[in-house]
């Protein structure tokens, strides 16, 4: 059977609520939605990780975060009542990833295309397999912003004024035309967009901003001030919450990046390569809802990017592959980051390395069809979240969460089958469920060797008088 090429799109901070296929009604993502249309739409899909490196490591390797000790944006520090985790900086050279497998094994074609952030210039993509490296360096967003000139290193500038999520596409395409027709290719588009700063073209801005106005959706009143931040650095600083959906700019953007993304499948349509080219799509965490501006609402999830619950982990997905994936087809198994590494070896007919993607499950069947049970799902986010998550760590098995949080150990029990906003703490009314849980849990870490924080003796709360910086032991 001939190896399907394979284009894997991953976006930055997508909301799981953020296209018009899951629900969206203020947004408008048409080629999206036909994607979903054509192939498989998850809605129990899940990044490994609220924040970007993290998840990100882990498609890459097909291990959780902590495994690899990634577990916070790279760059990322923060403290309070608990001291911060120590974690590296950079994706080791001793990880095996996707992208070499797939080269040395395979014989792909590998590209990466848009952000990385996972570790600077000696730990750029050229150094984790892949041939052809346009956009990928230490940034976690656009440093001088998605208009050109951009000033990325490791791409060159566009036309003056050029979106960067248009220019990321055109360096796409023209590796798809200019491609070695004898071999297949692994194409790893991985846009800035929807990542902050929120910038989109002005003529799109401005069709939302009258869309806004003709729906009565004030944005100003979208936005609920809650409760202080727990971070220090943020302590004297509200989380606003997003209500609903009204951000004009935000729309933009989500609606620029459909488009490009239609240029691309678009182009494999007309390049003859539609019918062999696996595609999937997902976000590397959950929409932007607490802070920053709170671009997006995540409802009916609960909060979002840097939070434990569902609105910071889970994520919209789609896959298409004509011949294997039914078009129209709908999943409600729980998947998650490093699933997609064995997944893509078996899909190119490679055999697995199970030593190294030791977490990842094989999906292939459930693209089939095939009645699958992937078992539990693990998250361990161990630091303060820009967005107002504090430290925490979780578990899912069948309907059930578990999330346990560091700062007092504190235990959350949901059924997110009938409480998928997470509405509902039931762990008062389940102890045996808790008990079993948890265990389940402080088994994972001690394998994974995963770091929980120490409480920080220093630290003194704001309303005690803590105006200068605690000091860490």
């Amino acid at each position: 059977m001939e190896k399907p090429n394979i284009l894997f799109l991953l976006i930055d901070d997508l909301g799981w609520a953020d296209l018009t296929c899951y629900g969206s009604s203020f947004y408008e993502t048409p080629n999206l939605d036909r994607l979903a249309e054509q192939g498989m739409r998850f809605t129990d899909a899940y990044a490994a990780c609220p924040v970007c490196s993290p998840t990100r490591a882990s498609l890459l390797t097909g291990r959780y975060p902590a495994r690899v000790s990634i577990t916070q944006w790279i760059g990322g520090h923060s403290h309070a009542k608990l001291c911060d985790v120590p974690y590296l900086h950079f994706l080791p050279h001793t990880e095996r990833t996707i992208a070499t497998a797939l080269r040395d094994d395979g014989g792909y074609q590998t590209w990466h295309v848009g952000k990385w952030h996972l570790g600077e210039r000696p730990f750029w993509p050229d150094k984790h397999g892949f041939e052809v490296n346009i956009g990928g360096c230490g940034w976690g967003r656009p440093k001088h912003g998605y208009f050109s000139p951009w000033q990325c290193p490791s791409m060159e500038d566009g036309s003056e004024g050029q979106h960067l999520t248009d220019g990321l596409t055109e360096a796409a395409i023209k590796l798809i035309r200019d491609r070695d027709r004898k071999r297949p290719f692994f194409l790893n588009l991985s846009h800035y967009a929807v990542h902050t700063p929120i910038q989109a073209p002005a003529e799109l801005v401005e069709k939302y901003r009258i869309k806004v106005e003709r729906l009565g959706l004030r944005d100003q009143d979208s936005l609920e001030p809650g409760e202080f931040h727990p971070c220090f650095h943020k302590q004297d600083q509200r989380i606003m919450r997003r209500r609903f959906q009204s951000h004009a700019e935000y729309a933009a953007m989500v609606e620029n990046l459909d488009t490009a993304i239609g240029r691309l499948l678009d182009e494999l349509e007309q390049q003859g390569l539609a019918d062999n080219t696996l595609v999937v799509f997902t976000s590397d965490n959950g929409g932007l809802s607490t802070s920053e501006g709170s671009p997006t609402c995540n409802a009916p999830l609960a909060e979002g990017k840097g939070w434990m619950y569902e609105g910071g982990n889970r994520v919209c997905q789609i896959v298409r592959w004509p011949g294997v994936v039914a078009p129209g087809s709908l999943c409600r198994e729980p998947c998650t980051s490093p699933d997609w590494y064995p997944t893509l070896l078996a899909a190119a007919g490679l055999p697995e390395h199970p030593a190294q993607h030791a977490d990842g499950k094989n999906l292939l069947g459930l693209l089939r069809g095939q009645r699958f049970e992937r078992g539990p799902i693990f998250w361990h986010y161990p630091h303060y979240s820009n967005q107002g998550g504090s430290p925490a760590c979780s578990v899912r098995e069948g309907d059930w969460k578990l999330i346990e949080f560091f700062e007092d150990n504190r235990r959350e029990l949901y059924n997110l089958r009938r409480d998928l906003g997470e509405n509902h703490d039931l762990s008062a009314e389940q102890p045996e469920r808790v008990e079993r849980m948890a265990g389940q849990l402080a088994e994972w870490r001690r394998e994974v060797q995963a770091i929980v924080p120490r409480v920080n003796v220093n630290y003194t709360p704001p309303s005690l008088g803590g105006e200068t910086d605690p000091a860490e032991v």
